[in-house]
């Protein structure tokens, strides 16, 4: 891709802040810090992925998957503050799913262990867990305030805080877990993928591109259900005190 062609695309960038600016809508700060903060990344990114792929290191790879864990998990933390140890909670709840996927990735030999493998793999099924684990801690605290006294009643009808919290529970794991899975259902009808589309145009057989495509379909929606079920079931122990009771101030 040209320099000409970069400073064309500018005009997606362009377009929403017209919109934004005729409609008042107040999207244009915004927009523009995402266009560039998306370009700065991203081609910080390329260039560090580069120098990965030529050094061939797994001591780089291993850095780099840290590294992506690491920002996901400083991103999703901001909206479970009102969960103790929510930071913790997150960064197992990623490394476990990337054990999972890369033990079975790389233990099946489905992939070579090689930093062009690993890498956008794990940016994909972090980045999707991520999403999952933010949807999951906006509905989770939200059905906590409003199922408060529900809550309370089953507490002092002698139910357990598991029993207590169960509904409220599993509502917020099918809720978040939902939207990646229906996205799949439509995945090569409304959408093209983009690892798959990115691999036609590099002019990879379409084939190969599709099989590969389903790999990643599948890991995603293994991630979008263990992620939720493991932040679930590791968060809703710290709303409860010694005596089982439901810690009012965490929600306030």
């Amino acid at each position: 891709m040209s320099i000409t062609s970069l400073i064309l695309m500018v005009i997606f960038i362009i377009i929403p802040i017209v919109i934004s600016k005729s409609l008042k809508l107040g999207l244009e700060k915004d927009t523009v810090i995402a266009g560039i903060r998306s370009f700065i990344q991203l081609l910080i990114v390329g260039y560090i992925l580069q120098f990965i792929f030529d050094k061939d290191n797994p001591i780089f790879m291993i850095l780099m998957v840290v590294l992506i864990i690491g920002a996901a998990t400083q991103n999703a933390r901001k909206k479970g503050l009102s969960i103790p140890g929510i930071t913790w909670k997150l960064l197992l709840a990623y490394v476990s799913i990337e054990l999972i996927t890369q033990g079975i990735l790389i233990g099946l030999k489905i992939i070579p262990p090689t930093p062009q493998y690993v890498i956008p793999i794990t940016g994909m099924v972090i980045g999707n867990a991520m999403v999952l684990s933010i949807l999951f801690l906006n509905r989770f605290i939200s059905e906590i305030q409003q199922n408060e006294n529900l809550v309370k009643l089953i507490l002092s009808l002698g139910g357990t805080p598991k029993q207590a919290i169960h509904k409220q529970l599993m509502t917020s794991i099918q809720t978040s877990a939902i939207p990646t899975i229906e996205q799949q259902k439509t995945i090569g009808l409304v959408q093209l993928p983009g690892m798959m589309s990115g691999q036609i145009i590099a002019g990879a057989d379409p084939i190969d591109a599709v099989f590969f495509q389903i790999l990643i379909v599948f890991i995603l929606i293994t991630s979008a259900v263990t992620t939720s079920v493991i932040l679930g079931f590791l968060s809703y122990p710290t709303l409860f005190n010694s005596k089982k009771q439901l810690i009012e101030s965490r929600f306030e």
